[in-house]
């Protein structure tokens, strides 16, 4: 019998006769059920190449989460060249094309698919340490199962939850189905897996701590948008405001995590080699008067992560962080604009941001340490609109995750990369930057906003200088917009807030530059307001994986319409 397989993502592993394709590692063609996996450094690799999924989905910018929780919310515009649609698609919450999300949804489900074959195959293992590890190795490919489950439901809504690695034709399950297997497979971590503390060598790999910090955005996102009290369960029961609480504390306290000492020094352009050649960074005191520097990708601010390394190759350039490639200014005189370096542009600051938190925060150092002011004589930069296509221009660009310059022995422009840790000097291939997923900020606000209180909330404003002050929603929603500024997750908060449509109609007549020519910033497709409303924030299936199942799989409201496109300014 012809099996049809509606999950494109799984076509080349379906079976252990294509392992190389897999495991992202040498060729393993002859290995068969029957004899892999056997041993734990297997299960080590089959880990590796369910990890690396997350490199791979986050090469196609456009249409990843981390990508869409900026441009779909009130951070940023779409940006880029004139003739990058797909950039400036998001921001208005259209799309381009018939299959414009299928990357994502094709690595997603292929790193679905790894972890279900880890969880069936673990039991051939006979030859692990002790229990502890064993357990660890289970935990962690229930976590990424659960991570990218949370994943397609915050992006699709409703999505086919294969728990097997069969092929099988299956309609959408309910979001409720969905969030009790990821609360299920999230809840086993946290109680079965060994006690992992932070540690610099075990960076990028989940532990019962990271599950912790994960179940309480879990049920944030869960609760607020659905309107719910509780987490399901997969069996039956539930998890409880009270439960999720306890898990947040228990890492805000016991998993080894703190705060770096300066906000500054989470982002790679405090590095040694270009500190000191950057005004806004030139001779700047940490917050405690100590020497400013650069924590490196790997601090204990940081749980969870995508890792990068300098092994990025036109082979696989899922191996090298895009995104400050994408970030980085275009059409430039580089030697202009240093730190900041080449790119395409997209991903502009929204000026309605810029301007509020001026007006909330005067004072708030993260708005500098976050956000390229081009016009501020403290950049010590120079940006040209000579020649440049550069679209929804504001004036400010994120700081976060942008290609960084520093200056070798003899002057000339390298990525920072390639002197720190030997890298290409290439600004594709280069990047290393490992893209943060979860930091202990997030974890000190989400517990803040749990149990209706200030401390964390105000350890985060401590930080960078700020007064403390009193606890209310409406602290908790400015101090994550402004902690949390450019790291994938504003758009979740607004939906869950309820917050997206009186947001993003502010965006409406903001000043913009298009290709040189002035303009504002319009609504399409009938406006911020109705395209919410007709989608309920979530983005459309690819019409190749609902051709492969045969009509099983329907597409989601408010898309496959001719006025869901983006045509174009």
């Amino acid at each position: 019998m012809k099996l049809k397989y509606i999950y494109a993502a799984i076509f080349a592993a379906l079976t252990l006769n294509s392992c190389e394709n897999f495991l992202d590692t040498e060729n393993y063609t002859q290995k068969t059920t029957s004899n892999f996996p056997k041993t734990s450094e297997d299960i080590s690799m089959m880990l590796s190449g369910l990890y690396s999924t997350l490199n791979h989905q986050n090469r196609q910018h456009t249409v990843n989460i981390y990508y869409v929780a900026g441009a779909a919310s009130d951070e940023l515009f779409g940006g880029g060249g004139s003739a990058d649609k797909a950039f400036q698609m998001t921001d208005k919450l259209l799309n381009v094309g018939v299959d414009a999300f299928q990357s994502f949804w094709e690595e997603n489900y292929k790193g679905i698919y790894r972890a279900n074959m880890i969880l069936e195959y673990v039991g051939n293992v006979t030859d692990w340490v002790d229990e502890a590890t064993k357990n660890q190795a289970i935990g962690e490919a229930k976590f990424m199962r659960a991570l990218l489950y949370f994943q397609m439901a915050q992006m699709f809504g409703e999505v086919p939850m294969p728990l097997t690695s069969e092929a099988q034709n299956l309609p959408k399950s309910s979001a409720e189905e969905i969030y009790a297997q990821i609360t299920t497979d999230l809840k086993e971590c946290i109680e079965s897996m060994p006690d992992k503390k932070y540690s610099p060598d075990f960076s990028g790999h989940a532990t019962k701590y990271v599950a912790e910090a994960y179940m309480a955005r879990v049920f944030l996102f869960y609760t607020g948008y659905y309107k719910k009290d509780t987490l399901p369960l997969a069996n039956g029961g539930s998890v409880t405001k009270d439960e999720v609480i306890s898990w947040l504390e228990d890492c805000k306290d016991n998993g080894g995590y703190g705060l770096v000492n300066d906000y500054r020094e989470l982002w790679p352009y405090t590095n040694p080699y270009t500190i000191n050649d950057y005004s806004y960074t030139n001779g700047q005191n940490a917050i405690d008067g100590s020497k400013l520097a650069w924590e490196t990708d790997v601090n204990n601010e940081v749980l969870f992560a995508t890792k990068y390394s300098v092994y990025g190759s036109w082979d696989d350039v899922s191996l090298s962080n895009m995104f400050p490639l994408f970030y980085g200014f275009r059409n430039q005189d580089y030697a202009k604009t240093f730190p900041f370096g080449q790119g395409w542009g997209c991903g502009t600051v929204n000026s309605v941001l810029f301007n509020d938190w001026l007006a909330d925060e005067p004072n708030d150092p993260r708005r500098n340490a976050s956000i390229i002011d081009v016009s501020d004589p403290k950049e010590g930069i120079t940006y040209s609109w000579d020649g440049n296509d550069q679209m929804e221009y504001t004036g400010y660009f994120q700081k976060k995750y942008m290609n960084i310059n520093a200056k070798a022995s003899d002057g000339s422009l390298v990525v920072y990369s390639y002197l720190m840790y030997g890298a290409q000097n290439n600004m594709q291939l280069g990047q290393t930057q490992d893209l943060v997923m979860m930091r202990y900020a997030d974890v000190l606000l989400m517990h803040s906003e749990l149990t209706e209180t200030a401390d964390g909330l105000n350890r985060v404003r401590n930080r960078v200088g700020l007064p403390s002050v009193d606890y209310s929603l409406d602290n908790i929603k400015k101090e994550r917009r402004y902690e949390l500024a450019f790291e994938g997750i504003r758009w979740f908060d607004l939906m869950r807030w309820g917050d997206v449509e009186t947001q993003l109609e502010r965006q409406i007549g903001v000043k913009i530059i298009n290709a040189g020519k002035e303009t504002t910033m319009q609504s399409f497709g009938g406006g911020f307001t109705k395209r919410y409303q007709e989608t309920g924030g979530f983005w459309p299936i690819p019409k190749s994986q609902m051709d492969l199942s045969g009509g099983v799989l329907v597409q989601n409201k408010g898309w496959g319409t001719t006025d869901a496109e983006f045509l174009g300014w």
